[in-house]
């Protein structure tokens, strides 16, 4: 697998249209146990809102699921849906709540609504891509610390956590290809003297692309 591209965060926006208010939110999500209470969460909070629209989407089964909430169908979940499908985003679920401001929008203004509100929730949470990455300890003296985490950032390398002993031991995750350039420049900076150990691989997010 070559990855896939997820909200790189959570992340809410809002606009009004004819009166009518759309407040949006999304999140990152990894089963439809989690997808499902970001929607309770959002019914509990917006309990006196005509509409809280809906969609998820989990890459694992392909699951895809949306309501219009009382909304005309096909002029609230589904366009939602589509943006994520056309931006090629899963494992999100993002829910657009409609306070109605008394203005008919008709099926086609509810539809670029609905469309924009999952739009610019996308836009605020940016999206992240989820590759391979490889998980390493690197042993560590105190005197070389700060500057063997700046080299592991530099290779896009992520601390993931610490031991602290005599020396520190570091623990590593870098993305694809980082590995190799952080244990030469580690070679380098230690002559010799340190080497990292594997310690697994596990599929995690990217830096934020957008």
């Amino acid at each position: 697998m070559s990855g896939y591209r997820v909200p790189f965060q959570d992340a809410e926006s809002e606009f009004t249209e004819k009166r009518s208010r759309f407040i949006s939110h999304i999140w990152r999500v990894e089963n439809e146990e989690e997808a499902r209470a970001r929607i309770e969460e959002m019914r509990r909070r917006y309990y006196d809102a005509r509409h809280n629209c809906w969609c998820y989407l989990l890459r694992e089964g392909g699951t895809v699921r949306y309501s219009d909430d009382g909304e005309p169908q096909g002029t609230a979940g589904q366009p939602m849906l589509n943006v994520f499908q056309r931006e090629e985003v899963t494992n999100l679920c993002c829910v657009v709540t409609r306070y109605f401001g008394g203005v008919l929008l008709g099926a086609g203004g509810l539809t670029r609504a609905y469309s924009r509100g999952a739009k610019d929730a996308l836009d605020a949470a940016g999206t992240a891509k989820v590759s391979l990455w490889t998980l390493w300890d690197v042993p560590c003296p105190y005197s070389l610390l700060e500057r063997v985490k700046l080299d592991a950032a530099t290779q896009g390398g992520v601390i993931r956590g610490a031991e602290y002993g005599a020396d520190v031991l570091l623990r590593t995750a870098f993305p694809p290809e980082g590995a190799a350039a952080f244990a030469q420049r580690l070679t380098e900076l230690s002559a010799g003297q340190l080497e990292m150990l594997p310690a697994g691989e596990e599929y995690l997010p990217g830096p934020r692309e957008n």
